[in-house]
């Protein structure tokens, strides 16, 4: 995907569409930012001692997708992709044997299930699994918001990451 590709969200739209389409927004830019490269690009950390990067993101992003939509919207008991619980972080950790086609596949297949259980429901339904520390449930309209914010800080860590490794800035 390039930049000019991305689905500029409505400036009018009603709160679904708007919630929605900024979201998707955020989904392209990631998306643009991996375009283009290869596997040792996206493998490629930010700055040490940093080990972020974009094929570290689009994991990070899938196992972000899949806990708010899948566990924490519809209750499934969907267990991590890349990381486990004595190594948090290691959806970040990429290796030689990972690759920018599996990461992105997987990515997009959670975005896919993200979208369809949203489409579901109304931005009011609270969801069926992990709750708030105070035990309060998450509604899909705060969800939304959250993913929102997700993605918009590590959009940020993306530009940076990938004018570090090939000099594109600007999208």
């Amino acid at each position: 995907m390039t930049i000019n590709e991305r689905p500029l969200p409505s400036t009018t739209a009603g709160e679904r569409e708007m919630l929605e389409g900024w979201l998707d927004f955020h989904r392209a830019t990631l998306a643009a930012k991996c375009a283009g490269l290869d596997d040792e690009q996206l493998r490629t950390a930010s700055a040490p001692p940093s080990i972020m990067s974009l094929m570290g993101l689009m994991r990070h992003m899938a196992e972000v997708e899949r806990h708010w939509f899948r566990r924490v919207l519809s209750g499934e008991d969907a267990p991590p992709i890349y990381y486990d619980e004595t190594d948090r972080d290691k959806d970040f950790k990429v290796t030689k044997k990972d690759t920018g086609e599996e990461a992105l596949a997987t990515w997009q297949a959670e975005i896919a299930k993200a979208r369809e259980l949203a489409a579901e429901r109304s931005l009011d339904y609270t969801g069926a699994g992990v709750r708030w520390r105070e035990g309060e449930p998450f509604s899909l309209r705060w969800i939304l918001t959250h993913m929102i914010e997700e993605y918009a800080r590590h959009n940020g860590h993306a530009d940076l990451i990938r004018e570090r490794v090939d000099g594109a800035t600007g999208f």
